[in-house]
Protein backbone atom coordinates (compact mmCIF):
# COMPACT_ATOMS: atom_id res chain seq x y z
CA UNK A 1 0.00 0.00 0.00
CA UNK A 2 1.27 3.66 -1.19
CA UNK A 3 1.75 6.34 0.71
CA UNK A 4 0.54 9.74 -0.52
CA UNK A 5 3.11 12.49 -1.34
CA UNK A 6 2.54 15.82 -1.87
CA UNK A 7 5.64 17.56 -2.98
CA UNK A 8 5.47 21.13 -2.67
CA UNK A 9 6.54 23.70 -5.45
CA UNK A 10 8.57 25.46 -3.27
CA UNK A 11 13.24 25.53 -3.25
CA UNK A 12 15.38 26.88 -0.91
CA UNK A 13 18.28 27.60 -3.82
CA UNK A 14 21.98 28.53 -2.70
CA UNK A 15 22.16 32.05 -2.82
CA UNK A 16 25.69 33.57 -3.90
CA UNK A 17 25.00 37.54 -2.25
CA UNK A 18 25.08 36.27 1.07
CA UNK A 19 28.67 36.33 2.14
CA UNK A 20 29.83 37.06 5.51
CA UNK A 21 33.51 38.64 6.32
CA UNK A 22 36.30 35.91 7.50
CA UNK A 23 39.60 36.65 9.15
CA UNK A 24 42.33 36.27 6.43
CA UNK A 25 45.04 34.05 7.96
CA UNK A 26 48.26 34.51 6.17
CA UNK A 27 51.90 32.83 7.42
CA UNK A 28 54.16 35.22 9.99
CA UNK A 29 56.47 36.07 7.10
CA UNK A 30 53.65 37.12 4.45
CA UNK A 31 51.91 38.87 7.08
CA UNK A 32 55.09 41.01 8.06
CA UNK A 33 55.77 41.57 4.78
CA UNK A 34 52.07 43.24 4.19
CA UNK A 35 51.63 45.31 7.94
CA UNK A 36 55.34 46.71 6.82
CA UNK A 37 54.07 47.67 3.66
CA UNK A 38 50.80 49.13 4.67
CA UNK A 39 52.54 51.00 6.65
CA UNK A 40 54.74 53.20 4.68
CA UNK A 41 52.00 54.04 2.96
CA UNK A 42 51.38 58.00 3.33
CA UNK A 43 48.90 59.05 5.80
CA UNK A 44 46.57 61.15 2.96
CA UNK A 45 46.58 57.46 0.93
CA UNK A 46 45.45 55.69 3.73
CA UNK A 47 42.78 58.15 4.12
CA UNK A 48 41.86 58.00 0.47
CA UNK A 49 41.90 54.15 0.23
CA UNK A 50 39.94 53.68 3.53
CA UNK A 51 37.20 55.84 2.54
CA UNK A 52 36.53 53.88 -0.67
CA UNK A 53 36.66 50.15 1.11
CA UNK A 54 33.89 51.63 3.34
CA UNK A 55 32.09 52.57 0.37
CA UNK A 56 31.71 49.39 -1.39
CA UNK A 57 31.76 47.26 1.66
CA UNK A 58 29.64 49.33 4.33
CA UNK A 59 26.25 47.92 2.41
CA UNK A 60 27.41 44.43 2.51
CA UNK A 61 28.10 44.05 6.34
CA UNK A 62 26.60 45.49 9.23
CA UNK A 63 29.38 47.32 11.30
CA UNK A 64 32.48 46.58 8.41
CA UNK A 65 34.89 49.39 10.20
CA UNK A 66 34.12 46.78 13.57
CA UNK A 67 35.01 43.71 11.75
CA UNK A 68 38.36 45.29 10.72
CA UNK A 69 39.26 46.21 14.18
CA UNK A 70 38.52 42.64 15.09
CA UNK A 71 40.84 41.14 12.60
CA UNK A 72 43.69 43.94 12.92
CA UNK A 73 43.61 43.25 16.94
CA UNK A 74 44.23 39.50 15.66
CA UNK A 75 47.54 40.71 14.62
CA UNK A 76 49.42 41.22 17.90
CA UNK A 77 51.24 38.03 17.99
CA UNK A 78 53.00 39.30 14.73
CA UNK A 79 53.23 42.77 15.77
CA UNK A 80 55.32 41.81 18.46
CA UNK A 81 57.65 40.16 15.92
CA UNK A 82 58.37 42.74 13.81
CA UNK A 83 58.60 45.52 16.93
CA UNK A 84 55.64 47.66 15.56
CA UNK A 85 54.05 49.49 18.66
CA UNK A 86 50.36 49.74 18.04
CA UNK A 87 49.93 52.70 19.64
CA UNK A 88 51.30 54.12 17.92
CA UNK A 89 49.02 53.84 14.67
CA UNK A 90 46.01 55.86 13.93
CA UNK A 91 42.96 54.80 13.97
CA UNK A 92 42.85 54.67 9.70
CA UNK A 93 45.96 52.69 9.53
CA UNK A 94 44.77 49.97 12.02
CA UNK A 95 41.24 49.70 9.62
CA UNK A 96 43.06 49.54 6.75
CA UNK A 97 45.36 46.97 8.01
CA UNK A 98 42.57 44.82 9.41
CA UNK A 99 41.23 45.20 5.49
CA UNK A 100 44.23 43.44 3.97
CA UNK A 101 43.57 40.35 6.60
CA UNK A 102 39.93 39.87 5.62
CA UNK A 103 38.10 38.18 3.17
CA UNK A 104 34.58 37.50 2.03
CA UNK A 105 33.30 34.23 1.95
CA UNK A 106 30.04 33.27 0.17
CA UNK A 107 28.76 30.81 2.24
CA UNK A 108 26.06 28.87 0.40
CA UNK A 109 27.09 29.54 -2.92
CA UNK A 110 27.91 25.35 -3.82
CA UNK A 111 25.13 23.89 -1.98
CA UNK A 112 21.94 24.79 0.01
CA UNK A 113 21.17 21.17 1.68
CA UNK A 114 20.33 18.86 4.33
CA UNK A 115 17.28 20.45 6.22
CA UNK A 116 16.11 20.23 9.72
CA UNK A 117 13.04 22.08 10.63
CA UNK A 118 11.26 22.71 14.49
CA UNK A 119 8.64 25.04 15.75
CA UNK A 120 10.24 28.52 16.58
CA UNK A 121 9.97 29.97 20.33
CA UNK A 122 7.99 32.76 19.39
CA UNK A 123 4.34 31.74 17.84
CA UNK A 124 2.84 35.10 18.53
CA UNK A 125 0.63 37.11 15.76
CA UNK A 126 -0.05 34.10 13.94
CA UNK A 127 -3.52 32.59 13.12
CA UNK A 128 -4.37 29.01 15.41
CA UNK A 129 -4.16 27.36 12.53
CA UNK A 130 -1.03 28.34 11.54
CA UNK A 131 2.53 27.92 12.31
CA UNK A 132 5.97 29.44 12.52
CA UNK A 133 8.68 27.56 11.86
CA UNK A 134 12.79 27.28 12.04
CA UNK A 135 14.28 25.59 9.14
CA UNK A 136 18.08 25.05 9.51
CA UNK A 137 20.02 24.08 6.43
CA UNK A 138 23.82 23.11 5.77
CA UNK A 139 25.41 25.72 3.86
CA UNK A 140 28.39 24.90 1.69
CA UNK A 141 30.85 27.15 -0.41
CA UNK A 142 34.08 27.72 -1.49
CA UNK A 143 36.28 24.84 -0.43
CA UNK A 144 33.15 22.87 0.32
CA UNK A 145 33.63 24.30 3.96
CA UNK A 146 29.90 23.60 5.65
CA UNK A 147 28.07 26.09 7.87
CA UNK A 148 24.39 26.07 9.61
CA UNK A 149 22.40 28.86 8.63
CA UNK A 150 18.91 29.51 9.12
CA UNK A 151 15.64 30.68 7.53
CA UNK A 152 12.23 31.51 9.44
CA UNK A 153 8.45 31.02 8.12
CA UNK A 154 4.91 30.19 8.09
CA UNK A 155 3.11 27.40 7.40
CA UNK A 156 -0.63 28.28 6.70
CA UNK A 157 -3.59 25.44 7.51
CA UNK A 158 -2.76 23.50 4.31
CA UNK A 159 1.16 23.74 5.27
CA UNK A 160 1.80 25.74 2.16
CA UNK A 161 4.91 27.86 3.78
CA UNK A 162 5.96 31.84 3.43
CA UNK A 163 9.32 32.41 4.25
CA UNK A 164 9.83 35.45 6.20
CA UNK A 165 12.51 38.08 4.48
CA UNK A 166 15.65 37.00 4.49
CA UNK A 167 18.76 39.77 5.43
CA UNK A 168 21.63 39.99 3.77
CA UNK A 169 23.60 41.60 6.44
CA UNK A 170 25.06 37.90 7.39
CA UNK A 171 26.93 37.76 10.73
CA UNK A 172 29.60 35.50 12.43
CA UNK A 173 28.78 35.65 16.56
CA UNK A 174 29.73 38.63 18.04
CA UNK A 175 31.02 36.57 21.28
CA UNK A 176 33.17 32.99 22.14
CA UNK A 177 33.16 31.90 25.42
CA UNK A 178 35.03 28.85 26.40
CA UNK A 179 34.30 26.13 28.62
CA UNK A 180 34.47 24.80 32.10
CA UNK A 181 35.80 21.05 31.86
CA UNK A 182 35.38 18.27 33.45
CA UNK A 183 38.51 16.80 34.27
CA UNK A 184 37.06 13.21 34.16
CA UNK A 185 35.15 13.63 31.09
CA UNK A 186 37.95 15.73 29.21
CA UNK A 187 40.88 12.40 29.87
CA UNK A 188 38.19 10.03 28.68
CA UNK A 189 37.52 11.52 25.79
CA UNK A 190 41.17 12.25 24.82
CA UNK A 191 41.42 8.25 25.46
CA UNK A 192 39.02 8.13 22.96
CA UNK A 193 41.00 10.25 20.38
CA UNK A 194 43.88 8.43 21.02
CA UNK A 195 42.15 4.75 20.80
CA UNK A 196 40.33 5.48 17.74
CA UNK A 197 42.78 8.10 15.82
CA UNK A 198 45.78 6.92 14.59
CA UNK A 199 46.74 9.87 12.46
CA UNK A 200 48.15 12.78 13.90
CA UNK A 201 45.25 15.40 14.40
CA UNK A 202 45.59 18.70 11.87
CA UNK A 203 45.60 20.89 14.99
CA UNK A 204 49.22 21.68 13.95
CA UNK A 205 51.58 24.92 14.80
CA UNK A 206 49.57 26.99 11.65
CA UNK A 207 46.17 26.53 13.44
CA UNK A 208 47.55 27.43 16.80
CA UNK A 209 48.99 30.23 15.50
CA UNK A 210 45.65 31.36 14.46
CA UNK A 211 44.32 30.50 17.29
CA UNK A 212 46.41 32.55 19.49
CA UNK A 213 45.51 35.35 17.22
CA UNK A 214 42.08 35.15 18.00
CA UNK A 215 42.22 34.66 21.59
CA UNK A 216 45.53 35.48 22.61
CA UNK A 217 45.62 32.29 24.78
CA UNK A 218 49.43 30.33 23.69
CA UNK A 219 52.37 32.10 23.65
CA UNK A 220 55.05 31.98 21.31
CA UNK A 221 56.80 29.80 23.03
CA UNK A 222 54.51 27.18 22.29
CA UNK A 223 54.61 27.88 18.41
CA UNK A 224 58.32 27.49 18.57
CA UNK A 225 58.12 24.36 20.42
CA UNK A 226 55.86 22.84 17.72
CA UNK A 227 58.10 23.82 15.48
CA UNK A 228 61.09 21.99 16.75
CA UNK A 229 58.89 18.30 17.84
CA UNK A 230 57.53 16.44 15.15
CA UNK A 231 53.85 15.50 16.99
CA UNK A 232 54.20 11.64 16.80
CA UNK A 233 55.18 8.63 18.60
CA UNK A 234 53.60 5.99 21.54
CA UNK A 235 50.64 7.15 23.16
CA UNK A 236 50.87 8.64 27.11
CA UNK A 237 48.86 9.36 29.54
CA UNK A 238 47.67 13.15 29.86
CA UNK A 239 48.01 12.89 33.80
CA UNK A 240 51.20 15.17 33.15
CA UNK A 241 49.14 17.84 32.38
CA UNK A 242 45.91 16.85 34.24
CA UNK A 243 47.02 16.40 37.48
CA UNK A 244 48.14 20.09 37.97
CA UNK A 245 44.23 21.39 37.33
CA UNK A 246 40.99 20.67 39.56
CA UNK A 247 38.31 18.58 38.58
CA UNK A 248 36.30 21.47 37.04
CA UNK A 249 38.75 23.48 35.39
CA UNK A 250 38.46 26.47 32.82
CA UNK A 251 39.56 26.98 29.25
CA UNK A 252 42.21 29.74 30.33
CA UNK A 253 43.23 27.88 33.10
CA UNK A 254 44.08 24.63 30.88
CA UNK A 255 45.41 27.01 28.70
CA UNK A 256 47.88 28.13 31.08
CA UNK A 257 48.95 25.02 32.40
CA UNK A 258 49.74 23.68 28.70
CA UNK A 259 51.78 27.18 28.83
CA UNK A 260 53.86 26.49 31.43
CA UNK A 261 54.29 23.00 30.59
CA UNK A 262 55.42 23.75 27.20
CA UNK A 263 58.56 25.96 28.35
CA UNK A 264 59.94 23.06 29.72
CA UNK A 265 63.08 21.42 28.04
CA UNK A 266 62.70 17.91 28.37
CA UNK A 267 59.22 17.38 27.16
CA UNK A 268 59.32 14.61 24.81
CA UNK A 269 57.61 13.31 21.49
CA UNK A 270 54.33 11.76 22.86
CA UNK A 271 53.91 14.57 25.52
CA UNK A 272 54.00 16.77 22.55
CA UNK A 273 51.54 14.70 20.99
CA UNK A 274 49.10 14.79 24.07
CA UNK A 275 49.24 18.62 23.80
CA UNK A 276 48.50 18.98 20.50
CA UNK A 277 45.59 16.91 21.43
CA UNK A 278 44.66 18.69 24.29
CA UNK A 279 44.94 22.01 22.70
CA UNK A 280 41.91 19.93 19.61
CA UNK A 281 40.22 19.08 21.97
CA UNK A 282 39.63 21.89 23.95
CA UNK A 283 38.95 24.65 21.32
CA UNK A 284 35.81 22.15 20.55
CA UNK A 285 33.89 24.05 23.34
CA UNK A 286 32.80 27.23 23.47
CA UNK A 287 29.64 29.62 23.70
CA UNK A 288 28.71 31.94 20.73
CA UNK A 289 26.11 34.83 21.13
CA UNK A 290 24.40 36.90 18.40
CA UNK A 291 23.38 40.37 18.34
CA UNK A 292 19.80 41.09 19.29
CA UNK A 293 19.25 43.29 16.27
CA UNK A 294 20.16 40.44 13.83
CA UNK A 295 17.58 38.60 11.81
CA UNK A 296 17.71 34.78 12.24
CA UNK A 297 18.08 33.99 8.80
CA UNK A 298 21.33 36.84 9.23
CA UNK A 299 23.38 34.12 11.91
CA UNK A 300 25.76 31.89 10.74
CA UNK A 301 27.03 29.15 12.94
CA UNK A 302 30.10 29.10 10.83
CA UNK A 303 33.77 26.62 11.87
CA UNK A 304 35.13 28.31 14.89
CA UNK A 305 37.31 25.73 16.25
CA UNK A 306 39.99 23.22 14.88
CA UNK A 307 37.74 20.41 15.16
CA UNK A 308 35.51 22.02 12.62
CA UNK A 309 37.72 23.35 10.20
CA UNK A 310 36.79 21.14 7.45
CA UNK A 311 32.86 21.51 7.99
CA UNK A 312 29.74 21.64 10.37
CA UNK A 313 27.90 19.00 9.10
CA UNK A 314 24.25 17.77 8.97
CA UNK A 315 22.52 19.44 11.85
CA UNK A 316 19.93 17.50 13.32
CA UNK A 317 17.18 20.09 15.71
CA UNK A 318 14.77 18.97 18.18
CA UNK A 319 12.40 20.35 20.58
CA UNK A 320 13.57 19.34 23.45
CA UNK A 321 11.40 19.06 26.71
CA UNK A 322 12.48 17.96 29.93
CA UNK A 323 10.55 16.50 32.88
CA UNK A 324 9.64 20.03 34.46
CA UNK A 325 8.15 21.59 31.03
CA UNK A 326 11.25 23.09 30.09
CA UNK A 327 12.03 23.91 26.09
CA UNK A 328 15.76 23.65 25.10
CA UNK A 329 16.26 22.83 21.25
CA UNK A 330 19.03 20.82 21.22
CA UNK A 331 21.13 19.59 17.31
CA UNK A 332 23.00 16.83 16.97
CA UNK A 333 25.99 17.31 14.00
CA UNK A 334 29.19 16.07 12.56
CA UNK A 335 32.26 18.12 13.03
CA UNK A 336 35.29 17.69 10.47
CA UNK A 337 38.66 18.85 10.28
CA UNK A 338 39.46 16.91 7.27
CA UNK A 339 40.97 14.24 8.30
CA UNK A 340 38.62 13.16 11.84
CA UNK A 341 35.14 13.63 12.72
CA UNK A 342 33.67 14.08 15.78
CA UNK A 343 29.82 14.27 17.04
CA UNK A 344 29.04 17.76 18.56
CA UNK A 345 26.05 18.83 20.30
CA UNK A 346 24.07 22.52 19.72
CA UNK A 347 21.69 23.76 22.62
CA UNK A 348 19.64 26.88 22.51
CA UNK A 349 16.48 28.23 24.35
CA UNK A 350 16.37 31.21 22.01
CA UNK A 351 18.44 31.16 18.57
CA UNK A 352 20.60 33.64 19.83
CA UNK A 353 22.63 32.05 22.17
CA UNK A 354 24.31 28.98 21.62
CA UNK A 355 26.48 26.30 23.42
CA UNK A 356 28.38 23.63 21.42
CA UNK A 357 30.17 21.07 23.00
CA UNK A 358 31.31 17.41 22.02
CA UNK A 359 29.30 14.09 22.54
CA UNK A 360 31.59 12.16 24.34
CA UNK A 361 31.36 7.64 24.93
CA UNK A 362 32.62 4.96 23.32
CA UNK A 363 29.52 4.86 20.50
CA UNK A 364 30.17 8.37 19.82
CA UNK A 365 32.34 8.12 16.44
CA UNK A 366 29.86 8.55 13.65
CA UNK A 367 27.82 10.73 12.01
CA UNK A 368 24.22 10.87 12.33
CA UNK A 369 23.23 10.90 15.84
CA UNK A 370 19.47 12.20 16.34
CA UNK A 371 18.21 12.99 20.14
CA UNK A 372 14.75 12.00 21.38
CA UNK A 373 12.32 15.11 22.20
CA UNK A 374 11.98 13.94 25.54
CA UNK A 375 13.83 11.55 27.84
CA UNK A 376 12.34 7.81 28.11
CA UNK A 377 11.82 6.24 31.58
CA UNK A 378 13.98 9.03 32.86
CA UNK A 379 17.09 9.08 30.32
CA UNK A 380 18.18 10.49 27.43
CA UNK A 381 17.32 8.75 24.50
CA UNK A 382 19.47 9.05 20.85
CA UNK A 383 19.46 7.24 17.58
CA UNK A 384 22.87 6.58 15.98
CA UNK A 385 24.75 5.05 13.55
CA UNK A 386 27.62 3.67 14.87
CA UNK A 387 28.85 1.03 12.35
CA UNK A 388 27.93 3.17 8.96
CA UNK A 389 25.30 0.51 7.83
CA UNK A 390 22.61 -0.17 10.99
CA UNK A 391 20.10 1.72 13.10
CA UNK A 392 21.22 1.60 16.76
CA UNK A 393 19.56 2.98 19.83
CA UNK A 394 21.56 4.54 23.44
CA UNK A 395 20.60 5.82 26.56
CA UNK A 396 21.94 8.27 28.59
CA UNK A 397 21.91 9.80 32.50
CA UNK A 398 23.96 12.92 30.29
CA UNK A 399 22.56 14.26 26.93
CA UNK A 400 26.71 14.61 25.99
CA UNK A 401 28.23 11.16 27.31
CA UNK A 402 26.58 7.84 25.25
CA UNK A 403 28.56 4.51 26.01
CA UNK A 404 26.77 1.47 24.67
CA UNK A 405 24.14 1.14 22.41
CA UNK A 406 21.94 -1.68 20.84
CA UNK A 407 20.63 -2.08 17.02
CA UNK A 408 17.24 -1.89 16.64
CA UNK A 409 17.24 -2.12 12.54
CA UNK A 410 19.16 -3.72 9.62
CA UNK A 411 18.78 -3.25 6.05
CA UNK A 412 16.36 -5.81 4.56
CA UNK A 413 14.92 -4.13 1.60
CA UNK A 414 16.63 -4.09 -1.92
CA UNK A 415 16.50 0.35 -1.87
CA UNK A 416 18.18 -0.24 1.45
CA UNK A 417 20.96 -2.83 1.55
CA UNK A 418 23.91 -0.24 1.19
CA UNK A 419 23.25 1.23 4.93
CA UNK A 420 20.04 3.02 6.58
CA UNK A 421 20.09 5.54 9.13
CA UNK A 422 17.66 7.96 10.75
CA UNK A 423 16.75 11.11 9.03
CA UNK A 424 16.40 13.32 12.20
CA UNK A 425 14.78 12.83 15.57
CA UNK A 426 11.93 10.49 16.38
CA UNK A 427 8.81 12.06 16.78
CA UNK A 428 6.15 10.93 18.89
CA UNK A 429 2.65 10.63 18.18
CA UNK A 430 -0.15 8.56 19.48
CA UNK A 431 0.18 5.56 17.47
CA UNK A 432 4.41 5.17 18.66
CA UNK A 433 7.68 6.73 17.48
CA UNK A 434 7.67 7.68 14.00
CA UNK A 435 11.14 7.70 12.65
CA UNK A 436 11.81 8.86 8.93
CA UNK A 437 14.91 7.17 7.47
CA UNK A 438 17.09 7.21 4.70
CA UNK A 439 18.53 4.50 2.92
CA UNK A 440 21.24 3.55 0.07
CA UNK A 441 20.84 1.06 -2.47
CA UNK A 442 21.79 0.15 -5.86
CA UNK A 443 23.47 3.16 -7.78
CA UNK A 444 24.30 4.59 -4.98
CA UNK A 445 20.44 6.25 -4.74
CA UNK A 446 19.24 7.68 -1.52
CA UNK A 447 15.54 7.61 -0.92
CA UNK A 448 13.58 7.99 2.36
CA UNK A 449 11.73 5.59 4.33
CA UNK A 450 9.81 5.40 7.78
CA UNK A 451 9.41 3.16 10.66
CA UNK A 452 7.17 2.92 13.67
CA UNK A 453 8.47 2.19 17.64
CA UNK A 454 6.99 1.73 20.49
CA UNK A 455 6.45 4.57 22.91
CA UNK A 456 7.16 3.06 26.36
CA UNK A 457 10.32 0.76 24.48
CA UNK A 458 11.62 2.19 20.79
CA UNK A 459 13.74 -1.02 20.50
CA UNK A 460 10.48 -2.91 19.82
CA UNK A 461 9.36 -1.99 15.56
CA UNK A 462 6.05 -1.80 15.07
CA UNK A 463 6.27 -1.31 11.38
CA UNK A 464 8.57 -0.74 8.77
CA UNK A 465 7.66 0.12 5.10
CA UNK A 466 8.24 -2.31 2.82
CA UNK A 467 8.61 0.35 0.03
CA UNK A 468 10.54 3.62 0.03
CA UNK A 469 8.51 6.51 1.38
CA UNK A 470 10.29 9.10 -1.74
CA UNK A 471 12.29 8.13 -4.05
CA UNK A 472 14.27 10.80 -6.36
CA UNK A 473 12.05 12.15 -9.10
CA UNK A 474 13.66 13.36 -12.29
CA UNK A 475 13.86 16.96 -10.91
CA UNK A 476 15.86 16.13 -7.84
CA UNK A 477 18.15 13.54 -9.08
CA UNK A 478 20.00 15.87 -11.04
CA UNK A 479 22.91 17.81 -8.36
CA UNK A 480 25.87 18.20 -6.68
CA UNK A 481 25.83 14.31 -6.00
CA UNK A 482 23.28 12.57 -7.79
CA UNK A 483 20.15 10.52 -6.85
CA UNK A 484 20.40 11.85 -2.89
CA UNK A 485 17.21 13.17 -1.34
CA UNK A 486 18.01 13.69 2.74
CA UNK A 487 16.70 15.19 5.29
CA UNK A 488 17.69 15.80 9.19
CA UNK A 489 14.64 16.33 10.90
CA UNK A 490 10.53 16.75 10.08
CA UNK A 491 7.27 17.95 12.18
CA UNK A 492 3.80 17.84 12.57
CA UNK A 493 1.39 20.00 11.30
CA UNK A 494 -2.52 20.13 11.34
CA UNK A 495 -2.49 16.02 10.85
CA UNK A 496 0.40 16.12 8.34
CA UNK A 497 3.83 15.45 7.99
CA UNK A 498 5.94 18.28 7.19
CA UNK A 499 9.48 16.70 5.53
CA UNK A 500 11.88 19.38 4.41
CA UNK A 501 14.89 17.47 2.33
CA UNK A 502 17.35 18.17 0.39
CA UNK A 503 17.58 17.65 -3.70
CA UNK A 504 21.40 16.02 -4.94
CA UNK A 505 23.11 18.17 -2.64
CA UNK A 506 22.35 20.99 -3.64
CA UNK A 507 18.90 22.83 -3.01
CA UNK A 508 16.17 21.78 -0.49
CA UNK A 509 12.18 21.59 -0.56
CA UNK A 510 10.11 19.97 1.44
CA UNK A 511 6.83 17.96 0.92
CA UNK A 512 4.11 16.69 3.36
CA UNK A 513 2.17 13.60 3.69
CA UNK A 514 -1.25 12.78 5.29
CA UNK A 515 0.14 11.45 9.30
CA UNK A 516 -3.18 9.22 9.83
CA UNK A 517 -2.61 7.49 6.53
CA UNK A 518 1.11 6.70 7.10
CA UNK A 519 0.44 5.71 10.64
CA UNK A 520 -2.06 3.13 9.55
CA UNK A 521 0.29 2.08 6.58
CA UNK A 522 2.91 1.37 8.92
CA UNK A 523 1.08 -0.64 11.63
CA UNK A 524 -0.60 -2.65 8.92
CA UNK A 525 2.96 -3.14 7.21
CA UNK A 526 3.33 -6.23 10.09
CA UNK A 527 7.17 -5.81 9.59
CA UNK A 528 8.08 -5.28 13.46
CA UNK A 529 10.18 -7.73 14.72
CA UNK A 530 7.91 -8.00 18.09
CA UNK A 531 9.38 -9.81 20.53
Amino acid sequence: MQVTVNRKKFVFAPDSTRVIARFLYLNDERSADIIRAVLAIPEKVVNIALSQLLRGYSRRHRNISRIFENHFNRLAPIFAKIEVNEEDLSPAQKALLGSYFTMEYSIESAAFFNPSIVEHPDQSEIRSDEMRVIFSFRATGEGHISSVVFRTGILDRNDNLTIEPVGKMLAEADKIVRNIYNKKSFRDKLDEIQDHASVILPATIDNFKEMQSSENAISSAIQDKFAEIQTHGNILSSDFILDNLKDSFTYGELMKQLEITIKKDDLTEPQMRIINQMMWLASSHYEIHFSIDSAISERVIFPISATEQGGIEDARFVKFTDDEGEVTYYATYTAYDGAIILPKLISTKDFYNFKILPINGEIAQNKGMALFPRKIKGKYAMLCRIDGVNNYIAYSDSINMWRTAKIIQRPKYPWELVQIGNSGSPIETEAGWLVITHAVGSMREYTLGASLYELDNPEIEIGRLSDPLMVPNDTEREGYVPNVIYSCGSIIHNEELVIPYAMSDHASTYATINLRELLEVLKASGNGDRK
